[in-house]
């Protein structure tokens, strides 16, 4: 049926491009997540409110431009990521961007299945395997309906994820004041500054390098670009926020492990708050869950000549072996792996589109050394900062790095072998 076409394998035709709002839901919806509150709670803790909110900001507005660049491309072309990647590292060569991005997002999806079981049994006393597995099966089901489902549990996730904080912060201050808040200065421990800005940025790094997976449907590059402004800074910033209010006001036992999570805050207070609070960890982390596995069912169907929906089941199942193995509990050095490795392709990607627009595309090849060398010597580099210097913003300095390899590299190149124009691709007016 044409109207379940998810596009794994070509561009998005004109006439198949959704509303501004339609894209917008689907990225606005992803970001609104209890995960991001629990970050934005630990910020807060080391950094105090009004240092730790600066933080968040200045991560959301990185990531605002770099999610922004890759989603114009995305509206003009409505090429998803990895045939994206197809353009700037080969035919080949994109399996290994596309490919490693494509399996890391499985592990957020696991992370989602893993907080939905330990979620549930910390405020209801619920079994975690029997949440674990409820979680899987939906998210799995909402994720093979498609874009559309996306865009709908976008709608419903955002509104209840923000009233559901302010009445958990309203009932948090029992245990402090606004004033309070505003002159909480945390616990001032080994993070930060700059490395309360790195895990914001690392945060979406990979889901926000994919961004041409949803941006792809949008009718403009302006249009996309709009679409994600919803995401960063706006819905990203306000659930980091929520997060970090709910420390400042003493909302949350545990701040160092547990950060903003403010959903203990909505049990006791009787049945139907307590049933409402039961079916928004479902609808939150659903749509965070859903979002990841369709990023990596469409990158995998691009690169296979299978479909989204039979693999996005298949990863589905593994996404939850991978939360019953407990590995969905080491997010802090799953979020230092993400800022390491995965912004400088995004930086690879957004100067070659530059550059395309500049003096035309690059002759096709099956593996683009240049692009590939250029991802290793960000990756690089990421990686000496984050161990030399812990409270540097190391996904910076991956992505300037990759950004000007790359370029000198293809200057180089262009000098030596003159560009060769390749057959038109479907697009849409900027």
């Amino acid at each position: 049926m044409a109207s379940a076409e998810e596009y794994e394998h070509a561009p998005v035709p004109p006439a198949a491009r959704k509303s501004l709002l339609s894209v917008a839901a689907v990225w606005f919806g992803f970001p609104m997540n209890l995960g991001n509150a629990v970050f934005g709670g630990v910020i807060v803790y080391n950094l105090g409110l009004v240092k730790g909110l600066l933080a968040i900001l200045a991560g959301n507005l990185v990531l605002f431009g770099y999610v922004g660049a890759l989603s114009h491309y995305a509206g003009r072309t409505g090429k998803n990521f990895a045939l994206q990647a197809a353009d700037t590292f080969g035919r080949r060569g994109r399996i290994a961007a596309a490919g490693l991005l494509s399996t890391v997002v499985i592990g957020w999806f696991s992370f989602q299945i893993g907080l939905t079981g330990s979620t549930l049994q910390d405020t209801l006393g619920w079994n975690p395997l029997w949440g674990a597995l409820l979680g899987c099966a939906l998210y799995t089901l909402l994720t093979v309906a498609g874009i559309r489902a996306l865009a709908v549990v976008g709608m419903v996730a955002t509104p209840l994820f923000v009233v559901l904080a302010a009445v958990a912060i309203g009932y948090g201050t029992s245990h402090g004041s606004g004033g309070d808040a505003l002159t909480y200065q945390g616990a001032g421990s080994t993070l930060g500054f700059g490395g309360a800005v790195a895990i914001v940025i690392a945060g979406f790094s990979d889901s926000g390098t994919m961004t041409a997976d949803f941006t792809r449907w949008s009718r403009t590059g302006r249009s996309a670009v709009t679409a994600t402004f919803f995401a960063f800074p706006l819905a990203n910033f306000l659930a980091y926020a929520l997060g970090g209010v709910v420390v400042a006001i003493g909302g949350s036992a545990d701040p160092a492990a547990d950060g903003g999570g403010f959903l203990p805050l909505l049990t006791g207070h009787g049945p139907l708050l307590t049933a409402v609070a039961v079916l928004f960890v479902f609808v939150n982390l659903g749509s965070v869950a859903s979002h990841c596995l369709y990023n990596g069912a469409v990158g995998w169907s691009a690169l296979t000549p299978a479909r989204m929906r039979p693999l996005a089941l298949g990863l589905g199942v593994l996404g939850l072996v991978f939360a019953l193995s407990g590995v969905w509990g080491h997010f802090v050095d799953w979020l230092n792996l993400l800022g390491v490795f995965v912004p400088p392709i995004g930086a690879v990607l957004i100067t070659d589109q530059y550059l395309r627009r500049r003096r035309g595309p690059a002759e096709p090849r099956a593996v683009r050394w240049s692009a590939l060398g250029s991802w290793a010597a960000g990756a690089v580099v990421a990686g000496l900062v984050h161990q030399l210097l812990p409270d540097s913003v190391d996904p910076l300095f991956g992505i300037v790095v990759a950004a000007a390899v790359y370029a000198a590299w293809d200057r180089r190149g262009t000098t030596a072998h003159p560009a060769v124009e390749p057959a038109a691709s479907v697009t849409t007016p900027v």
